[in-house]
């Protein structure tokens, strides 16, 4: 006589439909307040300059456009000049980080070589090392290259995958791929470049789309490293233009840049919005067996 099997017992048991309406409450009102500050730029953008600190609400009284249109015309080029520069940097950083960081991945995932769990271990090292130790080494170098008022600094050390993150996020990735794929890649005469990037890198989109998000944003939003290599205002990013409308004239304009900011979170959004499918499961898959 079989014995009757034991009840699994439950240890998430759904909330109650009033606990359900009370969490999702609390999470609109959480993202309310997450979102404060942005929606106050938006309402501040679309004031007239003297009313911004004097009415600090959310709906203005008095709309207008003005703050775009001077913010657009009130430094040396149009606006959309040092977004042109901003694009340049940021693309050619995302497709050094992409290319770099996957070939380091894929050799510390898939090949043996001398003293590869040390040179793993000492890339995982330079996580924790922070940026601003090594940022005045790096700033004498590229002096003494010539490379000061150029892009160069802001792009070469992704060429060389200095992104530590990254490569231990596609590491972690190509783990999880099955080697007999690339047991089977070598049976088919397949070496260790085709099978890169015919076998391991179209599996790899995900954690591909992670890293080209996250590097998108950062070298977007990153103002400390393109304000100390970049003096010219030729060659000024997105983040140092905003910053001449605080003393530019002598006095702060903040209108316009709080419009332009507007403006520079426009391309920051749909990256975002374009990859989002692929870094969620990025994020999710990276290091699952």
């Amino acid at each position: 006589m079989a014995t009757p099997s034991r009840p699994v017992p439950v240890l998430f048991r759904p909330l109650p439909k009033g606990g359900r309406l009370l969490k999702h409450l609390l999470l609109i009102g959480f993202g309310l307040v997450m979102l404060y500050p942005l929606l106050w730029m938006v309402s501040s953008s679309l004031k007239p300059e003297e009313l911004i600190f004097r009415q600090p609400g959310l709906w203005p009284s008095e709309v207008t456009l003005d703050n775009y249109v001077d913010g657009w015309t009130a430094l040396k080029h149009p606006f959309g000049y040092y977004l042109w520069n901003s694009a340049v940097v940021t693309a050619l950083s995302v497709v050094a980080n992409l290319v770099a960081c996957s070939l380091a991945a894929y050799a510390f995932a898939r090949l043996d070589f001398p003293l590869k769990k040390l040179w793993f271990a000492v890339m995982l090292g330079t996580i924790m090392l922070p940026h601003h130790v090594v940022i005045v080494p790096q700033y004498i170098m590229f002096s003494k290259l010539g490379l000061i008022n150029t892009i160069w600094p802001l792009v070469m050390p992704k060429i060389l995958a200095t992104d530590a993150f990254f490569v231990f996020l596609m590491v972690q990735f190509i783990r999880t791929l099955p080697r007999e794929l690339d047991e089977a890649a070598e049976i088919d005469g397949a070496g260790y470049w085709r099978t890169f990037y015919r076998v391991v890198m179209p599996l790899c989109l995900p954690a591909l789309a992670t890293t080209a998000i996250f590097t998108f944003i950062w070298t977007w939003n990153d103002f400390l490293s393109q304000l100390l290599y970049l003096n010219n205002p030729d060659n000024f990013t997105v983040p140092v233009a905003l910053r001449t409308f605080l003393d530019s004239s002598g006095e702060s304009s903040w209108g316009p840049m709080f419009a332009m900011s507007i403006v520079a979170l426009g391309p920051i959004f749909g990256f975002f919005l374009a990859g989002q499918k692929y870094l969620i499961r990025g994020v999710a898959t990276t290091g699952l067996k």
